[in-house]
């Protein structure tokens, strides 16, 4: 099984976007559309044998952010509020998955900086917020923040 194959099922696995409607499930046509948002969107780490890292933000309004937070709109209504072209304030930090093996390494972290550093050349990104799934997803949001600054925003489960 190839690094791509194992990335794609660790996903599907951990989110199981396939059984709940309201989140992204990432597809090509959501691909395509996440990339006319912004590159930086979708940033992974690669080896000889292919990703052993994505991670996927999703730069947005602080009212749409504000509303996910609030849980009056799904993860599927925020991106689907984040028109292309548009001015944003505020970056979801959706995913972040590492396959097993490489864990521990601050790969994440590393990825997830990079993706921020690129998104806040062209946007006047203020804040932060996220989806806790994990304990290591809340760890990384939160020291993601503190390095570069910004607020940071929780939706609970």
């Amino acid at each position: 099984m190839t690094n791509l194959d194992r990335m794609i099922r660790l996903a599907e696995e951990f989110f199981e976007t396939k059984n709940d409607p309201d989140q992204i499930s990432v597809t090509d046509e959501v691909m395509a559309m996440l990339r006319t948002i912004h590159p930086a969107t979708l940033t992974e780490e690669r080896n000889e044998d292919g990703p052993i890292a994505w991670v996927l933000v999703v730069p947005t309004t602080h009212g749409v952010m504000e509303q996910f937070i609030e849980k009056k709109i799904t993860e599927r209504d925020l991106f689907d509020r984040t028109l292309p072209e548009g001015s944003y304030d505020a970056l979801y930090l959706c995913s972040a998955l590492v396959l097993p093996e490489f864990r521990g390494r601050g790969i994440a972290k590393r990825v997830l900086m990079s993706a921020i550093k690129a998104i806040r050349a062209d946007h006047p990104i203020k804040s932060l917020f996220y989806w806790a799934f994990s304990v290591e997803g809340e760890r990384l949001a939160v020291s993601v923040s503190r390095q570069v600054g910004l607020s940071l925003y929780r939706r609970t489960i």
